[in-house]
Protein backbone atom coordinates (compact mmCIF):
# COMPACT_ATOMS: atom_id res chain seq x y z
CA UNK A 1 0.00 0.00 0.00
CA UNK A 2 1.19 3.64 -0.91
CA UNK A 3 1.20 6.19 1.33
CA UNK A 4 0.61 9.28 0.14
CA UNK A 5 2.42 12.17 1.62
CA UNK A 6 2.09 16.19 1.67
CA UNK A 7 5.03 17.05 -1.10
CA UNK A 8 4.28 20.89 -0.49
CA UNK A 9 2.81 21.37 3.19
CA UNK A 10 5.14 23.84 5.25
CA UNK A 11 8.44 23.58 2.62
CA UNK A 12 9.96 27.16 3.17
CA UNK A 13 9.96 26.58 6.77
CA UNK A 14 11.70 22.80 6.78
CA UNK A 15 15.29 23.12 4.70
CA UNK A 16 17.00 20.19 3.60
CA UNK A 17 20.02 20.93 5.69
CA UNK A 18 18.62 21.43 8.53
CA UNK A 19 16.11 22.94 10.65
CA UNK A 20 15.01 26.73 10.55
CA UNK A 21 16.18 26.66 14.33
CA UNK A 22 19.61 24.43 13.91
CA UNK A 23 20.71 27.49 11.43
CA UNK A 24 19.58 30.28 13.34
CA UNK A 25 21.80 28.97 16.05
CA UNK A 26 24.84 28.94 13.55
CA UNK A 27 24.63 32.34 12.47
CA UNK A 28 26.09 35.16 14.70
CA UNK A 29 24.21 37.61 14.00
CA UNK A 30 20.61 35.55 14.88
CA UNK A 31 22.45 34.80 17.93
CA UNK A 32 23.30 37.98 19.17
CA UNK A 33 19.49 39.09 18.36
CA UNK A 34 18.17 36.34 19.84
CA UNK A 35 20.30 36.52 23.14
CA UNK A 36 18.53 40.38 23.24
CA UNK A 37 14.97 39.68 23.04
CA UNK A 38 15.13 36.73 25.42
CA UNK A 39 16.62 39.24 27.71
CA UNK A 40 14.04 41.71 27.53
CA UNK A 41 11.83 39.11 27.14
CA UNK A 42 13.15 37.74 30.51
CA UNK A 43 12.61 40.73 32.40
CA UNK A 44 8.86 41.91 30.91
CA UNK A 45 7.27 38.58 32.16
CA UNK A 46 9.54 38.70 35.52
CA UNK A 47 9.79 42.21 36.27
CA UNK A 48 9.42 41.91 40.05
CA UNK A 49 12.86 39.83 39.88
CA UNK A 50 15.30 41.75 38.69
CA UNK A 51 13.74 45.29 39.38
CA UNK A 52 15.64 46.67 42.27
CA UNK A 53 12.82 48.98 43.26
CA UNK A 54 9.25 49.74 42.38
CA UNK A 55 8.53 52.53 39.15
CA UNK A 56 6.96 54.88 41.70
CA UNK A 57 8.59 54.49 44.65
CA UNK A 58 10.35 58.29 45.29
CA UNK A 59 13.81 58.83 46.60
CA UNK A 60 13.72 62.13 47.65
CA UNK A 61 17.90 62.24 49.14
CA UNK A 62 18.37 60.99 45.65
CA UNK A 63 16.64 63.51 43.00
CA UNK A 64 18.84 63.11 39.35
CA UNK A 65 21.36 60.98 41.06
CA UNK A 66 24.10 59.61 38.79
CA UNK A 67 24.48 56.01 38.80
CA UNK A 68 25.37 55.08 42.31
CA UNK A 69 25.40 51.71 44.13
CA UNK A 70 21.81 52.07 45.24
CA UNK A 71 21.06 53.48 41.60
CA UNK A 72 22.92 52.00 38.67
CA UNK A 73 21.24 54.34 36.05
CA UNK A 74 20.53 56.91 38.49
CA UNK A 75 17.38 58.85 39.34
CA UNK A 76 14.72 60.80 37.89
CA UNK A 77 13.62 64.40 39.15
CA UNK A 78 11.26 62.41 41.13
CA UNK A 79 13.62 60.38 42.18
CA UNK A 80 12.41 57.12 40.75
CA UNK A 81 15.13 54.82 39.55
CA UNK A 82 15.80 54.62 35.99
CA UNK A 83 16.71 50.89 35.87
CA UNK A 84 13.23 50.30 37.52
CA UNK A 85 11.30 52.35 35.10
CA UNK A 86 13.59 50.86 32.06
CA UNK A 87 12.96 47.09 32.96
CA UNK A 88 9.23 47.83 33.53
CA UNK A 89 8.58 49.79 30.32
CA UNK A 90 10.31 46.72 28.61
CA UNK A 91 6.29 45.35 28.93
CA UNK A 92 4.85 47.64 26.57
CA UNK A 93 8.24 47.58 24.01
CA UNK A 94 7.17 43.86 23.34
CA UNK A 95 3.09 44.23 23.85
CA UNK A 96 2.95 46.82 21.18
CA UNK A 97 5.52 45.12 18.85
CA UNK A 98 3.83 41.78 19.40
CA UNK A 99 -0.07 42.76 19.30
CA UNK A 100 0.69 45.33 16.61
CA UNK A 101 2.40 42.91 14.48
CA UNK A 102 -0.41 40.74 15.12
CA UNK A 103 -2.91 42.57 13.99
CA UNK A 104 -1.26 44.00 10.68
CA UNK A 105 -0.71 39.65 10.18
CA UNK A 106 -4.99 38.62 11.26
CA UNK A 107 -5.52 41.47 8.69
CA UNK A 108 -3.17 41.39 5.96
CA UNK A 109 -2.28 38.24 5.38
CA UNK A 110 -5.98 37.18 4.68
CA UNK A 111 -6.41 40.02 2.64
CA UNK A 112 -3.17 39.22 0.15
CA UNK A 113 -4.74 35.87 -0.13
CA UNK A 114 -8.37 36.80 -1.07
CA UNK A 115 -6.94 39.78 -3.54
CA UNK A 116 -4.85 36.80 -5.39
CA UNK A 117 -7.31 34.06 -5.02
CA UNK A 118 -10.46 36.15 -6.32
CA UNK A 119 -8.41 38.52 -8.78
CA UNK A 120 -9.94 41.27 -11.11
CA UNK A 121 -11.82 44.18 -9.50
CA UNK A 122 -11.66 43.02 -6.00
CA UNK A 123 -7.71 42.96 -6.05
CA UNK A 124 -7.64 46.34 -7.59
CA UNK A 125 -10.10 47.51 -4.44
CA UNK A 126 -7.76 46.00 -2.15
CA UNK A 127 -4.71 47.05 -3.23
CA UNK A 128 -5.98 50.72 -3.86
CA UNK A 129 -6.84 50.58 -0.07
CA UNK A 130 -3.91 49.54 0.89
CA UNK A 131 -2.44 52.27 -1.10
CA UNK A 132 -4.73 54.87 0.57
CA UNK A 133 -3.80 53.64 4.50
CA UNK A 134 0.47 54.07 3.32
CA UNK A 135 -0.31 57.49 2.69
CA UNK A 136 -1.25 58.27 6.06
CA UNK A 137 2.10 57.87 8.58
CA UNK A 138 1.47 56.08 11.86
CA UNK A 139 1.75 59.13 13.73
CA UNK A 140 -1.01 60.53 12.29
CA UNK A 141 -3.19 57.56 12.74
CA UNK A 142 -2.03 57.63 16.42
CA UNK A 143 -3.03 61.04 17.32
CA UNK A 144 -5.93 60.97 15.52
CA UNK A 145 -7.63 57.71 17.31
CA UNK A 146 -5.58 59.22 20.73
CA UNK A 147 -8.27 62.14 20.40
CA UNK A 148 -11.15 59.57 19.64
CA UNK A 149 -10.44 56.99 22.13
CA UNK A 150 -7.87 58.45 24.50
CA UNK A 151 -3.76 57.79 25.42
CA UNK A 152 -3.95 54.24 25.91
CA UNK A 153 -2.36 50.82 25.17
CA UNK A 154 -4.69 49.39 23.03
CA UNK A 155 -4.38 52.75 20.93
CA UNK A 156 -1.01 52.79 19.98
CA UNK A 157 -1.19 48.85 19.23
CA UNK A 158 -4.22 49.49 16.87
CA UNK A 159 -2.14 52.72 15.47
CA UNK A 160 0.72 50.91 14.54
CA UNK A 161 -0.87 47.42 13.41
CA UNK A 162 -3.16 49.55 10.91
CA UNK A 163 0.14 50.81 9.58
CA UNK A 164 1.21 47.54 8.80
CA UNK A 165 -1.50 46.00 7.33
CA UNK A 166 -0.56 47.15 3.51
CA UNK A 167 3.13 45.81 3.68
CA UNK A 168 2.20 42.60 5.20
CA UNK A 169 -0.51 42.32 2.23
CA UNK A 170 1.51 43.48 -0.19
CA UNK A 171 4.18 41.06 0.55
CA UNK A 172 1.82 38.01 0.96
CA UNK A 173 -0.32 39.24 -2.35
CA UNK A 174 3.44 39.61 -4.24
CA UNK A 175 4.55 36.03 -3.26
CA UNK A 176 1.18 34.44 -3.65
CA UNK A 177 1.11 35.76 -7.05
CA UNK A 178 4.42 33.71 -7.44
CA UNK A 179 3.02 30.22 -6.17
CA UNK A 180 -0.08 30.63 -7.97
CA UNK A 181 1.71 30.42 -11.27
CA UNK A 182 3.72 26.94 -9.95
CA UNK A 183 2.70 23.59 -12.29
CA UNK A 184 1.63 22.12 -8.60
CA UNK A 185 -1.05 24.66 -8.09
CA UNK A 186 -2.46 24.97 -11.37
CA UNK A 187 -2.70 20.88 -10.88
CA UNK A 188 -4.57 21.12 -7.81
CA UNK A 189 -6.90 23.50 -9.49
CA UNK A 190 -6.92 21.27 -12.81
CA UNK A 191 -8.34 18.39 -10.36
CA UNK A 192 -11.29 20.66 -8.91
CA UNK A 193 -9.48 21.60 -5.66
CA UNK A 194 -11.85 24.78 -4.55
CA UNK A 195 -10.27 27.95 -4.08
CA UNK A 196 -10.40 27.91 -0.85
CA UNK A 197 -8.53 24.83 0.11
CA UNK A 198 -6.20 25.52 -3.19
CA UNK A 199 -5.34 28.84 -0.95
CA UNK A 200 -5.06 27.40 2.67
CA UNK A 201 -2.94 23.88 1.49
CA UNK A 202 -0.68 24.90 -1.35
CA UNK A 203 -0.32 28.51 -1.93
CA UNK A 204 -0.06 29.87 1.67
CA UNK A 205 2.53 27.69 3.16
CA UNK A 206 4.52 28.28 0.21
CA UNK A 207 4.18 32.04 0.64
CA UNK A 208 4.77 32.47 4.25
CA UNK A 209 8.18 32.53 4.81
CA UNK A 210 8.72 36.10 3.24
CA UNK A 211 5.70 37.02 5.83
CA UNK A 212 7.62 35.73 8.59
CA UNK A 213 10.54 37.91 7.78
CA UNK A 214 8.29 41.00 7.30
CA UNK A 215 6.77 40.67 10.43
CA UNK A 216 9.74 40.30 12.15
CA UNK A 217 11.64 43.44 10.84
CA UNK A 218 7.85 44.82 11.62
CA UNK A 219 7.85 44.29 15.07
CA UNK A 220 11.70 46.40 15.19
CA UNK A 221 9.68 49.23 13.50
CA UNK A 222 6.72 49.09 15.91
CA UNK A 223 9.10 49.41 19.15
CA UNK A 224 10.12 52.59 17.20
CA UNK A 225 6.95 53.42 16.59
CA UNK A 226 5.91 53.58 20.08
CA UNK A 227 8.73 55.21 21.14
CA UNK A 228 7.90 58.19 19.05
CA UNK A 229 4.24 58.42 20.28
CA UNK A 230 5.52 58.21 23.97
CA UNK A 231 7.77 61.15 22.90
CA UNK A 232 5.58 63.36 21.55
CA UNK A 233 2.66 62.48 24.47
CA UNK A 234 0.35 60.36 22.34
CA UNK A 235 1.39 57.01 23.28
CA UNK A 236 0.57 54.85 26.76
CA UNK A 237 -0.33 57.42 29.78
CA UNK A 238 1.76 58.07 32.37
CA UNK A 239 2.79 56.92 35.20
CA UNK A 240 3.10 54.17 33.09
CA UNK A 241 6.73 54.08 32.18
CA UNK A 242 7.63 53.72 28.74
CA UNK A 243 10.49 53.85 26.77
CA UNK A 244 9.26 56.96 24.80
CA UNK A 245 7.90 59.13 27.65
CA UNK A 246 11.23 58.15 29.54
CA UNK A 247 12.81 60.02 26.74
CA UNK A 248 10.15 63.04 26.94
CA UNK A 249 10.83 63.50 30.58
CA UNK A 250 14.40 63.19 30.59
CA UNK A 251 14.59 65.81 27.78
CA UNK A 252 15.14 68.85 29.89
CA UNK A 253 17.75 66.90 31.69
CA UNK A 254 20.10 66.19 28.74
CA UNK A 255 22.71 67.97 29.44
CA UNK A 256 23.23 67.95 33.76
CA UNK A 257 21.97 63.87 33.91
CA UNK A 258 22.82 62.62 30.20
CA UNK A 259 22.16 58.65 31.64
CA UNK A 260 18.18 59.40 31.71
CA UNK A 261 18.29 59.47 27.91
CA UNK A 262 20.88 57.41 27.32
CA UNK A 263 19.45 54.21 29.01
CA UNK A 264 16.09 54.43 27.04
CA UNK A 265 17.48 55.33 24.05
CA UNK A 266 19.88 52.16 23.98
CA UNK A 267 17.42 50.05 25.43
CA UNK A 268 15.22 50.95 22.16
CA UNK A 269 18.35 50.21 20.13
CA UNK A 270 19.08 47.30 21.35
CA UNK A 271 16.02 46.00 20.85
CA UNK A 272 15.07 47.31 17.24
CA UNK A 273 18.90 45.90 16.22
CA UNK A 274 17.66 42.61 18.08
CA UNK A 275 14.30 42.31 15.68
CA UNK A 276 16.60 43.29 12.38
CA UNK A 277 19.39 40.86 12.88
CA UNK A 278 17.12 38.03 13.22
CA UNK A 279 14.88 39.19 10.44
CA UNK A 280 17.38 39.11 7.94
CA UNK A 281 18.64 36.07 9.54
CA UNK A 282 15.28 34.52 8.75
CA UNK A 283 15.46 36.35 5.16
CA UNK A 284 18.76 34.42 4.13
CA UNK A 285 17.67 30.72 5.75
CA UNK A 286 14.02 30.96 4.33
CA UNK A 287 14.94 32.68 0.92
CA UNK A 288 16.35 29.46 -1.08
CA UNK A 289 17.83 31.43 -3.45
CA UNK A 290 20.20 32.13 -0.60
CA UNK A 291 20.23 29.03 0.81
CA UNK A 292 23.94 27.75 1.56
CA UNK A 293 25.10 31.77 1.71
CA UNK A 294 24.23 32.43 4.91
CA UNK A 295 27.51 33.32 7.48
Amino acid sequence: MIRRTRRFLWPALIPRDGTVAGRLLRTPRAVFGLVVLLLVGFCAAFPEWVMPYASEDMDFENLLSGATLLHPLGTDQLGRDTLARLILGSQVALQVSLGAVGLGLLVGVPLGLVSVTLGGWVDDVIMRVMDAIVVFPALLVAVALAAAMGNSLGTVIVAIGIANVPWLARVTRSQALTVRALDFVAAAEAAGTGRIKVMSRHILPNAIAPVIVQATLGMGYAVLAEAALGFIGVGVTPPTPTWGNMLQQAFPFLETQPMLSIAPGVAIFLLVLAFNLLGDALRDILDPRLRGVVR
